[in-house]
């Protein structure tokens, strides 16, 4: 990989699924085309911030090469995914490329000793050729998440507490020496006193061991004290994206403006204030379907064109706005309407 080239760079991705069947069924569109990137050189942790429903999740499996775009292409280290075929490949991608998924309970079987996973991914994934060196590769780990071998040692998943299951799911990720970790709501089923010993951990993997993380979640307080960057995706768009400070403090998307009435106003250079857990509100299923801006329904400062054309994408400051208060548009806005 040369100096210049992304670790890992979106073009204009698109998945669509046809719902209801082949004949008379429905068009979804629940990555609608997404750029964005992350530097090799510059590990950071980037969010995509989103509701249930907002295509979060479908993108997710389009960056671990378990779903493929439509349209667009997903490349890691200047790889285009779609040309992975060979099992060995495969194998080099998840090693570079590993997930943390939201419920550690369905990581780790019941039946099963927790350190069995461990042991097997730091030998199936040729960091250790023996038992001897798996246990020294798991140790160390663990020990980068604030847990040890002896500590985890012949227990099972339940005889652990949500955070050291979690930490123990982290620890797994980081056997291999990836270079990518991606979060999929990581915090949203630990305890609130937990949640910041994750997102605290995240940090310290992107200092420490020079881990760059994407963070998937709904939840913009923990987003905004752990991120680098973030994205605001929804119905399947990312409507604005940028710095956190500048996405979270100065919104200008009307969607982001309107979540950023439910959190606390952050007090100047503290991200701690915002560590409440706040979650982003419910919309309608039906913004999916719908031509044009998928906010055009609520939005305060809807104009008409809103209604008929998808917004541009749109530099403002520091941030990239889908949104046509930003283009020659600006100043018709229209009544808005409830539908």
């Amino acid at each position: 990989m040369s100096a210049n080239e992304k670790l890992l760079d979106v073009q204009h991705v698109t998945v669509e699924f046809h719902i209801g069947g082949l004949m008379g069924g429905t068009l979804l569109v629940a990555v609608n085309d997404i750029s964005f990137s992350m530097d090799s050189d510059r590990p950071a942790i980037f969010t995509l911030a989103g509701e249930s429903g907002s295509g979060k999740t479908t993108l997710s499996r389009l960056l671990l090469h378990d779903l493929e775009p439509t349209r667009g292409k997903v490349l890691f280290e200047g790889r285009d995914l779609a040309t992975i075929r060979k099992r060995s490949e495969l194998k080099e991608f998840m090693k570079k490329v590993q997930p943390v998924f939201q419920n550690p309970f369905e990581t780790f079987s019941p039946l099963r000793r927790v350190d069995a996973y461990l042991f097997d991914t730091a030998l199936n994934f040729g960091v250790a050729s023996n038992q001897r060196d798996a246990a020294r590769v798991v140790d160390e780990s663990l020990r980068k998440v604030g847990l040890s071998l002896d500590e985890v040692s012949n227990r099972y998943p339940h005889e652990l507490s949500g955070g050291q299951i979690q930490r123990v799911s982290v620890a797994r990720a980081l056997i291999s020496q990836p270079k990518l970790i991606l979060a999929d709501e990581p915090v949203s089923m630990v305890d609130a006193s937990l949640r910041m010993e994750i997102v605290n951990l995240f940090r310290r993997l992107r200092d420490e061991q020079k881990v760059s993380i994407i963070y998937i979640t709904h939840d913009l307080a923990t987003a905004y004290y752990v991120s680098d960057r973030i994205a605001i995706m929804l119905r399947g768009y990312i409507v604005e994206s940028g710095p956190v400070e500048d996405v979270l403090n100065r919104p200008a998307h009307p969607y982001t403006q309107l979540l950023k009435e439910s959190v606390p106003e952050p007090a100047p250079k503290e991200r701690e204030s915002w560590a409440k857990h706040i979650e982003l509100g419910t919309t309608e299923v039906k913004e999916y379907g719908r031509e044009g801006c998928k906010f055009a329904g609520r939005c305060p400062q809807v104009m008409d064109i809103c209604r008929k054309v998808d917004p541009p994408d749109v530099l403002v400051n520091q941030q990239t706005v889908k949104c046509y208060l930003y283009t020659e548009h600006a100043g018709q806005a229209a009544p808005a309407v409830t539908k």
